[in-house]
């Protein structure tokens, strides 16, 4: 990821007052088991993010091992493996099998990342999957924003 939007995440999460919204960097040992369990390979935008933060806020709750307490304490493997089950009658089953699912909207929508690092939400009301960003920073880039 870019060294300024780094610059500005480490700023405003290693705040006093944001300290919620950081979570312990993951570890080379979580993120192969992680790995392994999905079936998948993380791209290398999200692995910079969670090597440095854990779990955390930027713009978007971004879910790792270790969460800041604010995210709660869903993995992504909890979150991807729970979404693989929920939706497997869906027509974005098969996207969901080979990608991972980093944050949720509002309503409850997974935001996956694909093999290919193309970052989709996928609406459990209708079915549809839509692409959100082209990559993992573009997608923080879009949406993080410091207060």
């Amino acid at each position: 990821m870019k060294d300024a939007l780094m610059e500005r995440l480490k700023i405003f999460l290693h705040r006093e007052d944001n300290s919620t919204l950081v979570g312990i960097p993951a570890s080379e040992e979580e993120i192969a088991k992680a790995q392994q369990q999905l079936n998948v390979n993380f791209h290398e935008y999200y692995l910079h993010f969670i090597r440095t933060f854990g779990g955390a806020y930027a713009g978007l709750a971004v879910y790792a091992f270790s969460n800041g307490s604010s995210l709660g304490n869903e993995t992504v493997v909890d979150l991807t493996l729970g979404f693989r089950e929920q939706f497997k009658e869906l027509p974005f089953a098969e996207v969901l099998r080979t990608s991972y699912v980093i944050s949720m909207d509002g309503s409850g929508d997974p935001i996956i990342i694909n093999q290919s690092g193309k970052v989709f939400i996928c609406y459990h009301d209708t079915g549809e999957i839509k692409l959100v960003a082209d990559s993992f920073e573009v997608l923080i880039e879009d949406n993080f924003y410091e207060w």
